[in-house]
Formats: structure tokens, C-alpha cells, sequence
């Protein structure tokens, strides 16, 4: 993308969100509101009956606050949301590379090997469509650790996209270069890391990328079952308090790092390409 066309997408998206914000901000004045409380209202502290999300001013606040002090620790259920994204995105990487050391390769041999392919692919064609969640309570039950059950789904909804992209570039990859390097003699792991990988490599990435997605969205809700530290415990606690500005801005929180993380593999699939 040019220079011009960035820095006009950049004013347009900038003015997009002002506008979104103030008319989020807008919604949320409320006319001033005379009546006495009833009963309920009391006994809800003074509550209103209608319910308001919270306006943008306030979830700004709530960040400013949380991030001046984001790593602080006050006890099992108040703890920055630093740590609690630390915990997740620990829980996510585990389970991602975890999965890279087994689809990477598998991947491979279903791609090289017509035969692995058809007799592989019905187990593949089974497990793949069935939710990570799903593995939860067996997780729980065999491994009985919250904290590795979490990552073991975090593997399962993984493998899938790295595996299937794997075998998927490494079965496309030109004939012809893997005639010349058996023409020059070359092994099969030779072949495969010289020839295959290169040849593959963008479309390995892509299968990254997109498990990476998945699981940055599998583990907020592997977290809110599971409880204890997490991004989706956070989500889940501030909103057994009644919190929703808490909650808004763990969801802002849980976007950012989302968009951080496809980022990181998004640049690397460029440079990837680029060297090609």
C-alpha cells in the first residue's frame, strides 16, 4: 500500500472511531431522572431500572487505571490484568507450539505421502470439526490439572489449521523442483528442508496464523470454565461483580493482544514471502 493511501486509511479509521465513541458517549446521557427509587432500586444500591452500558469516558478511566498498575497481586481473585494476560498468553503459546511440533511434521508426511494422506485424513476428518471445549471435561478428568487441561485444548484447537495448511503446501509444491533434487541426488530430508519447506513455507504460515487466532478465542472461554488466573477468568470475575466497565475493558484488552499476536505472524508470512 502507498505512503498516501496509509496515512488517508489512517485519518478515515481515526475518524470512524470518534465518531463511534461520541455517539457511544451520546447514548449514554441520560435525562435527569426525578422519580423516587422503589424498593428494588433500594435494595440494588440505587440502581436504575433501565440498565446503561458504560460510556467510552469511563472504560478510558478503568484503562488508564488498570495500566498505570498492570503486574500488582492482592490475592488469588485480584490480580493486575498484566498477570492475567501474561497467564493466557503463556497458556496459548504453550499449546501452540506444542501443536507446531506435531503438525509440522505430520503435516509433512500427509503431504509427501498419497498413502499417509488417505489413511490419515478419515481420523483428521473426524476430530477436526469437534469443538476444543468438548475436550474440556475429558481433560480434566485424565490429566486432573486445570492449568494443563487448558493448554491441552489450546493444542487440539491448534493442530488442525497448521496440519491441514501443512499438508496442503508441501502436496503443491512444484513437481519439477522435486525431480531436480532427486537429479542431484538429494535425500528426502534434504529435499524436504531444502526444496519442500521454502516452497511451502507461506502457506505453513497462513495454517499458523490462523491457529493462532483460534486459540487466542479458545482460551477466554477455556478460562472462564476453568477459573483461577486468565484473561477469561478476569472476564468472567468482573462480571460476577457486576462490573461491566471491568468487562468492557477486558474485552478491548483481549482484541488488542489478539490483533498483536496475528500481527507478529502476519509480518512474519511477509518476510517470508519477501525473501522468495
Amino acid at each position: 500500500m502507498p505512503g498516501s493511501q496509509r496515512f488517508r486509511a489512517g485519518i478515515l479509521s481515526l475518524l470512524l472511531l470518534v465518531l463511534f465513541l461520541g455517539i457511544w458517549e451520546g447514548l449514554n446521557i441520560a435525562p435527569e431522572d426525578t422519580a423516587p427509587l422503589s424498593e428494588y432500586e433500594l435494595l440494588m444500591g440505587g440502581a436504575s431500572q433501565e440498565a446503561r452500558v458504560p460510556p467510552p469516558s469511563a472504560v478510558i478511566e478503568r484503562a488508564i487505571e488498570e495500566l498505570s498498575n498492570p503486574f500488582y497481586d492482592a490475592g488469588p481473585n485480584d490480580k493486575g490484568i498484566g498477570i492475567q494476560l501474561g497467564y493466557s498468553i503463556y497458556r496459548v503459546l504453550t499449546g501452540f507450539f506444542l501443536a507446531a511440533l506435531v503438525a509440522l511434521p505430520l503435516g509433512f508426511l500427509v503431504g509427501m505421502s498419497p498413502l499417509m494422506h488417505k489413511a490419515l485424513d478419515p481420523f483428521i476428518q473426524v476430530l477436526r470439526p469437534i469443538s476444543p471445549l468438548a475436550w474440556m471435561p475429558l481433560a480434566l478428568f485424565i490429566i486432573k490439572d486445570s492449568e494443563a487441561s487448558a493448554i491441552f485444548v489450546i493444542f487440539i484447537c491448534s493442530i488442525w489449521p497448521m496440519l491441514i495448511n501443512t499438508a496442503f503446501g508441501v502436496a503443491n509444491v512444484r513437481q519439477d523442483w522435486v525431480n531436480v533434487a532427486r537429479t542431484h541426488e538429494l535425500g528426502p530430508l534434504k529435499t524436504a528442508f531444502q526444496v519442500i519447506l521454502p516452497a511451502a513455507a507461506p502457506t505453513i504460515l497462513t495454517g499458523m496464523r490462523i491457529s493462532i487466532g483460534i486459540a487466542w478465542l479458545v482460551i477466554v472461554a477455556a478460562e472462564m470454565l476453568v477459573g483461577g488466573t486468565g484473561i477469561g477468568y478476569y472476564v468472567w470475575n468482573e462480571w460476577n461483580n457486576l462490573d461491566l466497565i471491568s468487562v468492557i475493558f477486558s474485552i478491548l484488552m483481549i482484541g488488542v493482544v489478539g490483533m498483536l499476536l496475528d500481527m507478529l505472524l502476519g509480518s512474519l508470512s511477509r518476510l517470508v514471502e519477501y525473501e522468495e
